[in-house]
């Protein structure tokens, strides 16, 4: 529900100084259009109507001329007046030299300070700190050149007035560009704020205390649009007061209540009473979300159960094809042996046949040919033997690199084993490594302490303390031969050039060559 506020007076937006101002497309008429009379012409000439919007361009040119010339010579009239003073100033006090640049250092750290604060200012990331620190400068040159009168400034406060003066001025033009400048930038990126008249803290200073409490609290830069919150809050309590009568509140329902009771959050009275809507239509959100989500679960298990039915089939599938190719594996080894079966059989009635016929050539007057014909048989025989015993050489090699194969996995198996010894005996022997090292390391750091105890109790300088140093890396590390120690390793332990390593190292070998030693 759209409440009617309150009429009001619009409250007229106060121009900003020196701030651009832009001309509307049509300017509005002076009074109501007087009727046409016969004979005269309806429309006025574009002219007329485009002189006060040029006359206003004029005007403000030549304002931004004049306020930009004159402070650019205000700023150049009181820096010169602050330099001459705060330079006599710096001198009085012993500055010396650097009395001429101390009133630069002060003037300037004042425009660099407001020039920084305008430019995030631009950027639309303002520094307070900045504007504080600026200021701070600002009342320090102004107490330098009120402090510059001759006498204390009881004596002449006139004088005193005349040397704060100009630097007054100064602040006062820069103040004046950091507001426009300000300005600009609000009404650039829409966020133009507006405070609250003071005739209203005059007149009601409790009341404009919190609404201002709320413009803050809620972060509004509006005053009309906070008073207009608030009239609305007050029409629509005034409002359920005539509804429900005495005891509105209790007995006016929870959610007409919600706009008085989201006042101090500072929704407006729709967003207030949208918030059971808004509220209803995110839970059905939810819930939709939650039915979605329910549904795509749901959609997936059924899914991975396909998967799961599809793998099992597959498996079966699988299982029957070995079962197939084992019982064709069988029965192609089973009629691999009737066929060989069948073949002795054949061979052996052949052999018998021959016999037979041997006996019968015997018998015969025919022994000739029986003896070639028993020649023939012993040729096959002597044939079947001979494959037989190819068949088993066959076998024996067979045999034999089988056994090679297990000789070799065998010999693999030995180096592997023989290996991990190595590499378990390597480790040790590297932890055996690393925990000497961590001795040795601990043991030349207790040297190294000991020694600059000595040194510190001798009282030694900086360099005799660092040819010690050099030279108990020469007997660590070189066995005493100083000679015989990199330049790089004495430039990286002491950060020094090529050429001081070079004497650290010829000081150290004299060192040691005169009977220094580490105890």
């Amino acid at each position: 529900m759209k409440l009617a506020t309150l009429p009001r007076a619009a409250a007229p937006v106060a121009p900003v100084p020196g701030a651009p101002t832009v001309a509307s497309d049509t300017a509005a008429p002076a009074s109501a259009p007087s009727p046409s009379t016969p004979g005269t012409d309806d429309t006025a000439p574009e002219t007329a109507d485009a002189a006060p919007d040029t006359a206003a361009r004029r005007s403000e040119r030549a304002l931004t001329v004049v306020s930009s010339v004159g402070g650019v010579i205000l700023a150049g009239i009181g820096f010169s007046g602050s330099y001459d003073t705060l330079k006599g100033l710096a001198f009085e006090h012993g500055f010396g030299q650097f009395s001429y640049a101390f009133p630069i250092g002060v003037d300037a750290g004042i425009v660099v300070l407001y020039a920084l604060d305008l430019y995030l200012i631009r950027r639309h990331t303002p520094w307070p700190m900045l504007r504080t620190m600026a200021h701070l400068l600002t009342a320090a040159t102004v107490v330098f050149n009120a402090a510059a009168a001759p006498g204390p400034v009881s004596a002449d406060p006139i004088g005193t007035a005349m040397h704060a003066v100009i630097p007054l001025m100064f602040i006062a033009a820069v103040e004046a560009a950091r507001r426009l400048v300000v300005r600009a930038a609000d009404i650039a990126i829409g966020a133009e704020s507006q405070t609250i008249p003071a005739a209203r803290w005059v007149l009601s200073p409790a009341a404009t205390a919190a609404l201002w409490r709320r413009m803050k609290l809620w972060d509004k830069a509006s005053y009309q649009e906070t008073v207009q919150i608030e009239q609305e809050r007050t029409v629509y309590a005034a409002m359920l007061q005539r509804k429900y009568g005495r005891g509105w509140k209790r007995k006016a329902p929870a959610d007409a209540m919600l706009p008085l009771t989201m006042a101090r959050y500072g929704l407006t009275v729709d967003e207030a009473l949208a918030l059971p809507r808004q509220a209803k239509e995110a839970e059905q959100l939810r819930a939709e979300e939650n039915e979605r989500l329910a549904l795509e679960a749901q959609q997936r298990a059924e899914r991975r159960a396909a998967e799961a039915r599809i793998h099992s089939i597959r498996t079966q599938g699988d299982i029957r094809a070995a079962e197939h190719h084992t019982q064709a594996s069988v029965d192609a080894a089973a009629a691999a042996a009737n066929a060989t079966r069948t073949e002795a059989e054949l061979a052996a009635e052949a052999q018998a046949r021959i016999a037979e016929q041997t006996a019968r050539a015997i018998e015969s007057a025919d022994a000739a040919e029986a003896n070639r014909r028993a020649a023939e048989a012993e040729r096959a025989a002597s044939e079947a033997r001979a494959r037989a015993a190819e068949a088993e050489r066959a076998a024996s090699e067979a045999e034999a690199a089988a056994s090679e194969a297990r000789r070799r996995a065998e010999e693999n198996d030995r180096q592997s084993a023989a290996l991990e010894a190595e590499r378990l005996r390597a480790e040790q022997d590297a932890a055996e490594a690393k925990k000497r090292a961590a001795e040795a390391r601990a043991r030349a750091a207790e040297v190294e302490l000991r020694a600059v105890e000595a040194e510190d109790a001798a009282r030694l300088s900086g360099r005799e303390r660092a040819v010690r140093k050099v030279a108990r890396m020469a007997l660590t590390q070189t066995a005493g031969h100083a000679d015989q120690l990199p330049l790089a390793a004495i430039t990286e332990a002491f950060g020094v050039s090529e050429s001081t390593a070079s004497e650290y190292r010829k000081d150290a070998a004299a060192l040691i060559a005169s009977g220094y030693r580490i105890h």
